[in-house]
């Protein structure tokens, strides 16, 4: 299954997308995360240190180079087969395993997003980028994972075009939530129906009915070992209420598959 996370900046749709990504791969699934957000804090958010950290795709002027210009001629097609396993880094299990379970492989792309500010067209790293972020969806057959750029960019972009799934985070808050319902009215235009609104720090009360925001939608309370923990560690891993996380992410892949 191949699912995206989007939503307003700040509201723990990283934090999500890297929950799920442990709890499938100590489940005995092959997880790869994308990460396409501006922030690049998927690895660390999934216990990498800095210093582990690749480089992210949209700087590697060399691949740029390589993939979009060969041969002389502009190939908006390029050929990226072999770049996910070129590029990825594996990413530790932030628990024990599932009773019985031998623990899948996670991975990590670090693609970055496509910014003009000072330097001129990022036409050619973008369509690097789109190139591979369709290959990871569409032809790789183990889970994937794709955090996206706050806001509504890549969706503007059509990269998610094919994801099995749209996960739309918020937190209860109007400002949060006209966001996703953004999100959830673009990925519509591109055909994505399967969407899930996840309300996170949730403490009570009905979502409004803005048109966009999906139908679907479950709650994620306040984790107070997160906050106490966030001041001095970048992992969201391992924390003490990580049993009733796993239940969170089971209900949420259950919501999305039915």
């Amino acid at each position: 299954m191949k699912i995206a996370f989007a939503g307003k900046g700040g509201v723990g749709k990283t934090s999500l997308c890297a929950w799920v990504a442990d709890w499938l791969a100590r489940s005995g699934k092959n997880v790869w995360l994308v990460d396409a957000d501006t922030a690049l804090s998927l690895g660390q958010a999934s216990g990498l240190s800095a210093d582990a950290l690749p480089e992210p795709l949209v700087r590697r002027s060399d691949l740029v180079r390589e993939r979009i210009h060969e041969g002389g001629f502009l190939n908006l097609n390029p050929e990226v087969g072999d770049l996910p396993e070129e590029l990825a880094v594996d990413l530790p299990l932030g628990g024990t395993p599932l009773s019985g379970t031998t623990p899948g492989r996670k991975r990590l792309l670090v693609m970055g997003a496509v910014t003009n500010a000072g330097g001129g067209c990022a036409c050619d790293a973008n369509a690097l980028l789109k190139a591979l972020l369709a290959h990871i969806v569409m032809d790789r057959d183990d889970w994937v994972l794709v955090d996206l750029e706050a806001g509504v960019e890549h969706l503007g972009r059509g990269t998610a075009t094919h994801v099995d799934g749209l996960v739309v985070v918020s937190e209860p808050s109007m400002r949060s939530l006209q966001t996703g319902a953004q999100v959830g009215r673009l990925a519509l235009d591109l055909g994505v129906t399967n969407q899930l609104l996840v309300l996170n720090r949730y403490k009570g009360g009905e979502p409004p009915r803005l048109d966009g925001l999906p139908e679907k939608w479950m709650a994620v309370p306040v984790v107070e070992g997160l906050i106490k923990r966030q001041m001095t560690d970048t992992s969201v891993l391992g924390l003490p209420e990580s049993k009733r996380l796993d239940e969170l992410v089971a209900t949420l892949l259950d919501r999305l598959a039915g």
